[in-house]
Parts: C-alpha cells; sequence; structure tokens
C-alpha cells in the first residue's frame, strides 16, 4: 500500500514538473525594403485597424496578429503589390472593418450615412415635440363665445 501511494505520488510530482509547451514566435527572414516602399509603408499602417485591438491601427498594436499582418503588408510591397492592391487582400481576407475609412457602396451606406439619419429623425422629433408642446400651451378658443362677444360689441 505504501508503494502505490508513493508511486501515485510520484506520478503526480513528474506530471507538475513536466515541461510545458509554449507557443514561441519564431524568428521570421527581415525583409528589406527601398525607401520609397518603406514610405508608403508607413504611411498605409496608421489606415488599417488592427482586428484584436479593434481601436489601435497596425502601426500601434502589438498583437501578435498585428505583427503578422505588418509583416505580411511589408512582404506584399517588397513583392511590389499596390497599396490597393494590399487593401482589397486584406479587406477580402478580414473584410471592410480592417479599414478605418471604408469604401462607400451598398454594404456601408448605413455606416456613412445613419449619422446622418439619426441626426434628422433628432430634428424631426424635436421638430414635432415643440410644435406639440406650443399647441398644447396655447389656450383654446371658443369659436362660438368668440362670435357671441363680437356680434355683441358690434351692435
Amino acid at each position: 500500500m505504501k508503494l502505490l501511494r508513493a508511486l501515485l505520488l510520484l506520478g503526480l510530482f513528474s506530471l507538475a514538473l513536466a515541461p510545458v509547451s509554449a507557443q514561441v514566435q519564431a524568428e521570421k527572414p527581415a525583409i528589406v525594403l527601398t525607401p520609397q516602399q518603406e514610405q508608403r509603408f508607413e504611411a498605409l499602417l496608421p489606415n488599417l485597424r488592427c482586428l484584436v485591438c479593434q481601436n489601435e491601427s497596425l502601426a500601434d498594436s502589438q498583437a501578435p496578429l498585428a505583427l503578422d499582418l505588418r509583416y505580411e503588408i511589408r512582404s506584399m510591397i517588397a513583392k511590389g503589390a499596390s497599396d490597393f492592391q494590399v487593401k482589397k487582400y486584406l479587406t477580402d481576407r478580414y473584410g471592410e472593418f480592417i479599414l478605418y475609412r471604408p469604401a462607400v457602396n451598398l454594404r456601408t451606406y448605413l455606416l456613412w450615412f445613419g449619422p446622418l439619419l439619426l441626426l434628422a429623425i433628432g430634428l424631426i422629433a424635436l421638430y414635432r415635440f415643440t410644435r406639440r408642446a406650443q399647441a398644447v400651451a396655447a389656450p383654446a378658443v371658443d369659436e362660438a363665445a368668440l362670435r357671441k362677444l363680437l356680434d355683441d360689441q358690434a351692435r
């Protein structure tokens, strides 16, 4: 019985000390860009949203996905891809959400014009509310009594 307990404790102890496998970011080969390409790369990143952070651009984010996307964009630019091709690749893969300024099209009308629509609805509601409040505040006029008074004064 003591031997069984000792073996069980030894097994549990060895499991506790087992090496933990961790994800290690593999070192990627450096991509060298020309000064013009580097300038394009630096100009493009602030216009792209980090998919993990969502409120940071790819230029500012330190999330692993942002690092991978920066590497991918750098690779595409080094291979001669235009800014349009890079953005198209990213939107095809991740959707319009990755762009801080998505294109105006049928899918993004609500995004672009929704605030104006809400403002118009709010102004119409405010106008109707103030008109209704003025109508309630104005004293009701009894037209029959008013005619009788006018007729009496005319005689």
